[in-house]
């Protein structure tokens, strides 16, 4: 029995895998380097009559050093890339403005002082509230901004208690950080030589995190369930940033399989870098557009240097989050203006701010009732078209903008021809302003394109194509409406499938209407970027596409090896079926003899 049990405890741990978010199409292999908050249990206690000066001052105090402390974080990003800067910069303001008189702030001294909380439990108590507030709306931004005022409150907390901040200069080199949560700040200020990976229990894809993450190219995998409770410091890990798996001491096979991935993977990088400069030209001589979609201004760099012939997407919601208030005209002017400079004659297409209710800066001027359902509510195109304020300001900025390189408007969610020409007058109506103001001096209107990402639009798309000069087609969020499956709920999450025959048949139908009026018509969602959908997109007449930056190189490669004439018969085959997994086997087929 004895030596049984000395068997079991020398015997090496079992391989197990968890599921998260996958933050960057990257691999990494290391030790797990654990990181528990040190804040242990938030003391919780009853503060006199007399006492609440104190513990107020106790607060404000603990306010102050927590501005400081974001100052020194601030001055600490000169040592970072310009874009990474740029973007930590404006994090950090954000966070700056919420320590400065915030409903926040004065909820919490209000609990001090009406309901005499120590400072630790009144401070709880309100970002709680805020929290659940936040989370009955299923919204990926404002789910950023949950986390951005939980950071916040963190912060405050940790001088409350006076518990110092991780020092990741200390890690060992190579070390996968595991960690409950990190803060975008904590995050930017990591050496990508020196850390591995990340691993958190909270975040997702579309959190600040995960930007800074994406930004420094540390493969990471976030909102991992209980992932603390399943690990321990110096257990080996593998951080599948592609398909969002932690495999915890992996087998000696498993290990050795991701190995050569990395490896590959590497090898594969060097091949497609030569492929930056060539055009995505198939064998038989079809020429595809190659566009990038981004997000910040610190993106246009990686797109430029992946070989993107232009910005075939840029959403401008960035600039309206994690602020109190709407961005000016000329703020927007000025990162617009930015972007486009930097694209050096590129077109770039901006996109109106495909904002809900939800997610909208609350202002005297900007007062919107929440939507119990934001997907279905009162978002993108309906709510330009309600704040015309708001629009008509963005709309003066991309004209503006406009004047310092080529540019395309793009509308999100059109779903009938009225909304585009109410669009089109204000869009005269501000260039007309302009003009007179001596701000802009051409007469020329940049291309006004709609996005096709509803069914009603695809159904009518050559009647919408009349009205508009070019067309994109949104799959992400035409497969979510066309099969009514929110992506981000678990329990249907796996029926979510943008080669469901109808969703074709829509794209097709869309297609079909840009090519009878001889117009410009893209595809903008997770499929333009995904290999293996070349050939079908091809196939089907697809002659742009627009992607995540890092995905240009491969989807270059994969149209490069294409033969049009092959692709569009096996594509025509797709279409007469009515069975998604039929479509999928005669697509994997086609790609497996190529």
């Amino acid at each position: 029995m004895k030596n049984n049990s000395l068997t079991r405890k020398q015997s090496p741990k079992r391989q197990k895998v968890f599921k998260g978010s996958g933050i960057s199409m990257s691999t990494a292999i290391g030790k797990a380097h654990v990181i528990n908050s040190g804040l242990g249990q938030v003391p919780k206690y009853h503060v006199s009559d007399t006492d609440v000066p104190n513990e107020l001052k106790r607060f404000r105090n603990a306010v102050a050093k927590a501005q400081k402390q974001l100052a020194r974080l601030k001055a600490k990003t000169s040592s970072l890339t310009d874009t990474t800067a740029e973007e930590l910069e404006l994090l950090l303001d954000a966070h700056a403005a919420m320590l400065v008189s915030t409903r926040m702030l004065l909820g919490i001294e209000k609990n001090i002082a009406k309901l005499n909380l120590n400072a630790e439990a009144a401070l709880e108590i309100v970002v709680e509230e805020i929290a659940r507030g936040f989370e009955k709306v299923k919204d990926a931004y404002l789910a950023a901004r949950v986390q951005d005022i939980k950071d916040v409150g963190s912060r405050i907390l940790r001088q409350l208690m006076k518990t110092p901040y991780q020092v990741y200069s200390k890690i060992p080199k190579g070390s996968i950080i595991v960690a409950q949560e990190l803060s975008p700040a904590d995050t930017a200020l990591m050496d990508p030589a020196s850390i591995a990976g990340l691993i958190t229990e909270q975040g997702g894809s579309d959190g600040h995190t995960a930007i800074m993450a994406r930004s420094l190219n540390i493969p990471a995998v976030l909102g991992v369930t209980k992932i603390l409770s399943k690990i321990s410091d110096g257990d080996t890990i593998i951080v599948d940033g592609d398909n969002g798996r932690v495999i915890v001491s992996p087998d000696h096979d498993t290990l050795e399989e991701f190995k050569r991935k990395i490896e590959a993977r590497r090898r594969l990088n060097r091949q497609l870098t030569r492929l930056r400069s060539l055009p995505a030209i198939t064998q038989d001589g079809v020429l595809v557009g190659m566009q990038a979609n981004i997000e910040l201004a610190r993106d246009v760099e990686e797109a430029i240097h992946a070989g993107a012939e232009g910005i075939g997407l840029l959403r401008t919601e960035f600039m309206f989050l994690n602020r109190s208030s709407a961005p000016t005209e000329e703020d927007q002017y000025q990162t617009l203006k930015t972007i486009v400079t930097e694209m050096s004659g590129r077109p770039v297409t901006i996109r109106t701010f495909d904002l809900s209710t939800d997610n909208l800066p609350q202002s005297k001027n900007i007062r919107t009732n929440k939507s119990s359902n934001p997907l279905l509510g009162l978002r993108a195109v309906r709510l330009s078209l309600r704040q015309q304020r708001l629009f008509e300001i963005q709309l003066s900025a991309i004209l503006r903008a406009s004047i310092h390189g080529e540019t395309r408007i793009l509308l999100p969610m059109v779903s009938s021809i009225h909304q585009v020409r109410e669009v089109k007058k204000i869009l005269r109506r501000v260039h007309s302003r302009l003009q007179k103001q001596d701000k802009i001096s051409t007469d020329k209107v940049p291309p006004l394109g709609a996005m096709i990402e509803v069914p009603g639009a695809a159904l009518i798309a050559d009647s919408i194509i009349q009205e508009v000069d070019f067309l994109a087609i949104g799959t992400n969020d035409l497969t979510m409406y066309t099969l009514a499956i929110d992506r981000e709920d678990e329990q249907v999450s796996h029926l979510f499938n943008p080669l469901h025959p109808a969703v074709l048949q829509l794209i097709q139908i869309t297609l079909q209407a840009a090519h009878r009026s001889k117009k410009p018509v893209s595809i903008c969602g997770e499929i333009a970027g995904d290999p293996r959908f070349a050939p079908l997109l091809i196939g089907l007449g697809v002659r742009e596409l627009s992607m995540t930056s890092q995905n240009l190189p491969r989807v270059k490669q994969r149209i490069r090896a294409l033969k049009t004439g092959p692709a569009t018969r096996r594509a025509m085959a797709i279409l007469d079926q009515t069975d998604e997994d039929q479509v999928q086997r005669l697509l994997d087929d086609f790609n497996d003899g190529i």
